[in-house]
């Protein structure tokens, strides 16, 4: 599908046919948004714009040469926008090109990034006049979300670390959770810092506008606050991953405790249960009271053991 942002009077073709590239020029057009486009489709714009499309292989690639690149003619820029699913973070490759001051995006999802900044542009068409300013302002978004990712995941370990520390009891569940955030919030920062290389390879260029160097500038100082603020959440992580496991082992020791303790007592009265167990000749079996002493004998050796433990601080 094709939607065509039109410079006049901030108009919208969605769904657009490729035969309206017939009557349109460069001057014309400021966005040409591809939304999981057909072949043919690709092949309109290509011809339209003079441009070649990267494949889906080097659009996916992580070095720096193929997530920034410029020709004489075009600009391309790559980047990944994370997408939710259920608790964990998905990203979405995504290819932008600029030629002739026309911005050219290829996704495959609806992504909220693309429905903000087309409201904006509506909303005040004038103040993107080429399509260097709405990949900025793409950027701009998109680091906001971002921003509002990194203070979630934050108020859920904040929520993690309160409920370990009221509760002070460890499950499966506990360390689930801690593990999924760290997934995410590693996979998070991954994706920022690949924001932070593609930004910071736009300002070495002399194509874009010059009042969108100061934009970029700003987004650089934002992306490294949230770089550290991810670093601190997965350092708190990282903390709490090892309170966890610092009290299930308090907790195995404690029941490690009590079987040894157990059996120590039960020791003694099994060595005099033992001893009267034995078919030997013994004057005590004689004895009519023989029996009762027996358990008195082991109930004095519990006992005792039990007096030597609590003198010990050992319970």
């Amino acid at each position: 599908m094709l939607n065509v942002y039109l410079k006049s009077y901030n108009k919208v073709i969605r769904d657009a046919d490729v035969k309206l590239f017939d009557d349109l020029g460069y001057d014309d057009i400021l966005w040409i948004d591809m939304f999981d486009p057909t072949i043919k489709e690709k092949r309109a714009v290509e011809e339209f714009m003079d441009i070649s499309f990267q494949t889906e292989e080097q659009i996916e690639e992580i070095e720096s040469s193929s997530r920034y690149s410029e020709t004489e003619h075009a600009v391309y820029c790559n980047t990944n926008f994370l997408m939710v699913t259920g608790d964990s973070f998905v990203a979405e490759p995504l290819s932008f090109v600029l030629s002739e001051g026309v911005l050219i995006s290829e996704r495959n999802t609806e992504l909220k990034t693309f429905s903000d900044t087309a409201r904006k542009l509506q909303i005040n068409y004038r103040m993107y006049p080429t399509g260097f300013h709405i990949l900025v302002s793409l950027l701009e978004v998109r680091i906001d979300l971002d921003a509002d990712t990194v203070e979630s995941i934050s108020k859920q370990v904040a929520q993690l670390s309160r409920h370990i520390s009221l509760d002070g009891t460890i499950d499966k569940e506990v360390l689930k959770r801690i593990t999924i955030l760290q997934d995410n919030n590693m996979i998070l920062r991954e994706n920022i810092f690949d924001r932070q290389r593609v930004i910071s390879s736009v300002m070495r260029s002399d194509r874009f506008p010059n009042d969108t160097y100061p934009r970029l500038s700003m987004m650089l100082k934002d992306i490294s606050s949230l770089l550290s603020h991810a670093d601190f959440s997965l350092d708190r992580l990282d903390y709490l991953q090892d309170t966890a496991l610092g009290l299930i082992n308090i907790e195995q020791n404690n029941i490690t405790k009590l079987f040894t303790v157990l059996s120590v007592f039960f020791m003694p009265p099994t060595l005099i249960a033992s001893i009267y167990g034995m078919n030997f000749n013994m004057p005590e079996l004689r004895f009519k009271y023989g029996y009762p002493l027996a358990l008195l004998l082991m109930v004095l050796s519990a006992s005792v053991t039990f007096y030597i433990f609590k003198r010990k601080k050992w319970l």
